[in-house]
């Protein structure tokens, strides 16, 4: 009788532990996402935190992306850019050193696009920013995200919603030609 007690016991205890983890598990995402309200953003060929970048370190978006004020792209930057610090700034961690390699091999990061427009639609960074609009406003609180997820919806409602909140041109022509 006492061996079949014991297994009894030791399952009650197994599950006890398997639920102990389960909540714990549960627990940990739910804090997680109060603190870090954006979803994980597409894997990128490196890993490159916005959050640490543009947030905690206050790099200025036009920094890295610098044909925002001058083209209908905003641009990614040269591997030589990131080296400006990154020649200096950790250069033994991992993720630094696949981009020397990238440098070495004269290959640009093969960065996955997050923002899609259709053929059809043109758009103007260079516009838009000299109108005083906020990177954030199409792209969200990037500040805020170790990995960029699309923060709004790149459809036309949104775009002509914004444009009629802030007085601007809802003419066709505007954006299709």
């Amino acid at each position: 009788m006492k061996e079949g007690g014991g297994s009894s016991r030791r399952w009650r205890l197994m599950i006890r532990v398997a639920a102990a983890i389960v909540v714990t598990g549960w627990l940990l995402r739910v804090g997680y996402q109060m603190v870090y309200p954006y979803p994980a953003g597409v894997e990128q060929p490196l890993p490159f935190s916005h959050r640490v970048h543009s947030g905690e370190r206050e790099i200025n978006c036009l920094f890295c992306h610098d044909g925002a004020d001058r083209s209908k792209n905003a641009g990614m930057p040269e591997v030589s850019k990131c080296l400006l610090c990154h020649s200096v700034i950790i250069p033994q961690l991992e993720p630094v050193r696949k981009l020397h390699e990238y440098y070495q091999r004269k290959q640009p990061i093969p960065w996955r696009r997050i923002y899609h427009l259709p053929d059809f639609t043109h758009f103007s960074h260079e516009m838009h920013l000299a109108g005083g609009v906020d990177c954030g406003e199409c792209h969200g609180n990037v500040k805020e995200m170790d990995r960029v997820v699309q923060a709004t919806p790149m459809e036309m409602g949104f775009c002509v919603d914004c444009h009629r909140k802030n007085d601007a041109s809802v003419d066709c022509l505007l954006c299709h030609y």
